[in-house]
Order: structure tokens, then C-alpha cells, then sequence
């Protein structure tokens, strides 16, 4: 695949995700990207990017429960490292950390393995939609408690409107598309 520039990726995101209203919850705009992934050319527009971005600067890819997985696992598998799961508590086995945030719509708790970075790891968290930063968070101070070190936060699409970057300040944040 040649090499897809910033402008090329994010018009591929804004053809391919579609917008669902009052989902799951009156009021709330869904970013649904269930058309990306499942159009092949898009899909793959999108991993390679982050591959070409990502090689040989991570250990291991995160993706944040349940959208990351699809990404995560995809991008781990094209870098050859290894996908860590960061998801709703009560999910993992073993020994496991927890965190709780706000989300734009009710709170939640996420987890990690305590076992699942080598001390000093560098990582990329992979997401599709970053709102209001809650989620990538508590993933990023979960994934730092266990030993890993966040290189990147990497999202498909990023809500302007929600401030979600800015309880990332400090790290870097790369948004494919932005709404």
C-alpha cells in the first residue's frame, strides 16, 4: 500500500464513519464505525498509517475496551508486537488494577492484568473516538501503575466540542479526523 498522507486518512474516516443520533442515550451524536471497519480499503488505510507511524517505537499495542480491540489487535498484529486488552472491570482473569472516570454519559470502571508490562514497555493506546478524555485517562494512568510507558494515545476520530485533549495534556495525541 503507498503512503497515505494526514489529508488522505482523514477523508477516509469522514466517508466511512456514519453518524447515529440518540445513541445509546437521548442527546448523544454516536460516531458509529462500524462502516470503516467493515470496508476493507478504509480499514486498512487506517492500520497502515499507524504502522508506518509506530514501527519500531512500541513494545506493545493497547487497545481500550471494545472499539480499540479492533484496531488494537489489527495494528499489533502488523507492528509484531503484543495487543494488551485494557477493558469493563470484571472482565480479566488474575490479578488485575482498577480505575473509574466520567464518560459524557455516566462513569465506568476500566481494568489491566497487573502482569501485563515489563517494567519501562513503551506503548501506544489505540481508540476510536476520544470525547471528553475520561476513557484514554484512566487507561493511560492504569497502563503507567502496571509498569508500562504511554508513547502515544491514537484515535480514530476526536470530538472537538468535548475538550477530551485537554485531560491528555502532556501527552501526544494523534486524531485521524476530528468532528
Amino acid at each position: 500500500m503507498s503512503e497515505i498522507t494526514g489529508s488522505d486518512i482523514s477523508r477516509i474516516v469522514h466517508a466511512t464513519i456514519r453518524d447515529v443520533p440518540d445513541f445509546p442515550s437521548q442527546g448523544i451524536l454516536f460516531k458509529d464505525i462500524g462502516p470503516l471497519v467493515s470496508d476493507p480499503v478504509a480499514f486498512a488505510a487506517v492500520i497502515e498509517h499507524w504502522r508506518a507511524r509506530h514501527t519500531g517505537q512500541v513494545a506493545k499495542v493497547v487497545g481500550i475496551d471494545a472499539r480499540g480491540f479492533i484496531f488494537g489487535g489489527a495494528l499489533a498484529h502488523a507492528l509484531g508486537v503484543g495487543f494488551v486488552p485494557v477493558r469493563k472491570a470484571g472482565k480479566l482473569p488474575g490479578r488485575t488494577i482498577e480505575r473509574s472516570y466520567d464518560l459524557e454519559y455516566g462513569s465506568a470502571t476500566l481494568a489491566v492484568q497487573a502482569d501485563a508490562f515489563t517494567g519501562g514497555e513503551r506503548v501506544v493506546v489505540i481508540d476510536d473516538v476520544l470525547a471528553t478524555g475520561g476513557t484514554a485517562h484512566a487507561a493511560c494512568a492504569l497502563i503507567e501503575q502496571v509498569g508500562g510507558v504511554v508513547d502515544e494515545v491514537a484515535v480514530v476520530l476526536e470530538l472537538l466540542g468535548l475538550g477530551g485533549r485537554e485531560l491528555l495534556t502532556g501527552r501526544a495525541v494523534e486524531a485521524l479526523a476530528s468532528a
